[in-house]
């Protein structure tokens, strides 16, 4: 069992993962749980309360060995519209029931959800099921900040 208890900045470090960790957006919010890894090798996450893991995030064992955090692919909802404008509207109508939302310039993906789909279908975008890995923001206040010293509290 690893049990994984810094994370490290990978753009201040030459880092060569000795595993990888895949892990839903929800699972990247936790700061202490046990997830079993795809090489059958539990890890232990033991990170400060708050911490918010993002895909390319490299964490530092208590073994010293790396281990590199992967988006896993999972059900979305990935929405696109015609306008820059009707997408913006959109990111607001779902930031105003505080949705976990990943933003980018062609599309937003959320969580499946028939209300807010009903929702967005009213507003005329369209709406893609897939299975596909999640990025929601982490907002101003987010805990996804990276240390440059490796330090456990990520400061």
């Amino acid at each position: 069992m690893l049990t994984l208890t810094q994370r490290l900045n990978p753009s201040k470090f030459n880092l060569t993962p000795h595993h990888e960790l895949p892990l839903t957006a929800e699972e990247r919010q936790r700061s202490r749980y046990r997830f079993p890894s795809p090489s059958g090798q539990d890890m232990v996450l033991d990170l400060p309360r708050g911490t918010t893991l993002q895909h390319g995030d490299i964490l530092q064992a208590e073994t010293g060995e790396y281990v590199l955090i992967i988006a896993k692919p999972e059900p979305v909802f990935t929405v696109e519209a015609d306008t820059p404008l009707a997408l913006l509207k959109a990111a607001y109508h779902l930031g105003n029931r505080h949705v976990p939302l990943e933003l980018t310039l062609t599309y937003l993906r959320l969580a499946p959800d028939p209300v807010l789909q009903h929702l967005l279908e009213h507003l005329g975008l369209r709406i893609r099921e897939e299975i596909a890995p999640f990025s929601p923001e982490t907002g101003v206040y987010g805990h996804s900040h990276h240390s440059d010293k490796g330090t456990k509290n990520g400061d």
